[in-house]
């Protein structure tokens, strides 16, 4: 049951006993139903707003929440494009956290109701873009969590599984969510200071010379240091002004480019209904379920097929990590020249005829030459031709048929050898 404004208005009595509330009204911060809100006007004319959680998980988000704003510290503040609350007061009612801060004006959008072109979409990613650009001192001087690309990386893993572990997950979600989980350059990013997953009705608007600039920041619960792409994921609930977010986002930016950004931020959206989902089954509300289950098929039948992230062409820093990974030559420069460098050309000089060019050789007298006969041939065989090379020597049938070839063929050659001499 919501508690009235007036509950709601002595909890700030409570949180600054010594303050009197003058006034008190709803105050819608469009959180779901997850917080009960109301704005009280102060006697020393201060208006603040209370807000005090509707459940656990509602208490854990707000106590974080005072954790970061104290974070902050005067110095930060100064530096921010925007406000930020300041915690007047905090008290524990009904053992919940409440808190009192500050108001901020202003009015806020939702991200389906942003218009293409300058305006509402832009500001808010430059004012995303001036968040990350914080030093991430900011975040460890706090004490609040700090996020590895690994560890983002890992945690989104861990949750596809628990996902697949309910038995309702699409087969085309798990395969396209497992294949971009699995593609290493799509997590290769600089973790910067992150709200956690904002989106426009976060943050509060003003209008200067017709144009929405932000004026502050209410959630702060989600301040730490992760992928900075988190902070995009609602782009994909604004598909018309999708394109100018991002330029707007990368010219604000004073970080290197993140090709990928686009890519983890549509991966984080959509994983958003697997969390609808892991929360269904674990608090066993069947509605909750029933609706997850519709969301994901509605989105398994949109993108079927259509893999979250396209392979992409080496580029020059992956070029440079593989050129890192190249076996020094050694100290030692390899000798490429020609050994015979060394060689006087003298020594290579072959017009001089050699010394015993003179000597004359007498011929060779054929006419005593005879054929020696069988009995008195030599034991070892004449080369054999081709046609004869497989066949049987120990066939002594064939004996006197095989020695009468051999001679004849040396008669042939010794002819031609004499007669070429």
């Amino acid at each position: 049951m919501a508690r009235s404004p007036l509950t709601l208005a002595a909890s700030v009595t409570s949180a600054l006993p010594d303050v009197e509330v003058t006034g008190v009204g709803p105050l819608t911060e469009g959180g779901a139903g997850r917080f009960d809100s109301a704005v009280t006007t102060l006697s020393d004319g201060r208006r603040v707003a209370v807000r005090m959680p509707v459940d656990a998980d509602a208490d854990a988000e707000l106590a974080a929440e005072i954790r970061a704003l104290r974070a902050l510290t005067p110095g930060v503040r100064a530096v921010l494009p925007f406000g930020a609350p300041d915690v007047v007061g905090e008290t524990v009612v009904d053992g919940m956290h409440t808190v009192v801060q500050s108001l901020l004006p202003g009015y806020r959008v939702d991200a389906a109701h942003i218009p293409a072109g300058p305006g509402v979409g832009t500001a808010v990613a430059q004012a995303i873009a001036g968040i990350h650009d914080l030093p991430t001192s900011v975040v460890r001087d706090g004490g609040l969590a700090i996020f590895a690309p690994a560890q983002v990386r890992d945690g989104a893993e861990r949750l596809l599984d628990r996902a697949e572990a309910t038995g309702r997950l699409p087969f085309g979600l798990l395969r396209r969510w497992s294949t971009a989980i699995g593609f290493d350059p799509l997590w290769r990013f600089e973790s910067t200071v992150t709200l956690g997953g904002v989106d426009p009705s976060s943050f509060t608007l003003t209008d200067q010379d017709d144009i929405a600039v932000v004026s502050g920041l209410l959630s702060w619960g989600g301040l730490s240091v992760s992928d900075p792409a988190v902070d995009l994921r609602w782009t994909a609930s604004a598909p018309a002004a999708r394109e100018g977010i991002f330029v707007a986002y990368a010219q604000a930016s004073h970080r290197a480019p993140d090709a990928l950004i686009r890519e983890r931020a549509r991966l984080y959206a959509e994983l958003e209904f697997a969390k609808w989902l892991i929360h269904g089954h674990a608090t066993g509300a069947q509605s909750v379920i029933s609706d997850a289950v519709a969301l994901l098929e509605s989105l398994d039948e949109s993108v079927r097929d259509e893999p979250l992230v396209e392979p992409l062409l080496i580029t020059a820093d992956d070029a440079i990590q593989a050129s890192s990974r190249i076996p020094d030559a050694g100290d030692e420069a390899a000798d490429t020249s020609m050994h015979t460098d060394t060689y006087d050309a003298g020594d290579l000089d072959f017009t001089e005829e050699p010394s015993h060019a003179d000597i004359e050789t007498e011929p060779i007298d054929l006419d005593d030459w005879t054929v020696p006969a069988p009995q008195a041939r030599s034991a070892a065989p004449l080369p054999q031709r081709a046609g004869e090379a497989e066949e049987d020597a120990n066939k002594d049938a064939n004996e006197d048929t095989n020695d009468g070839d051999h001679l004849t063929s040396a008669e042939n050659t010794l002819r031609r050898w004499s007669e070429s001499a």
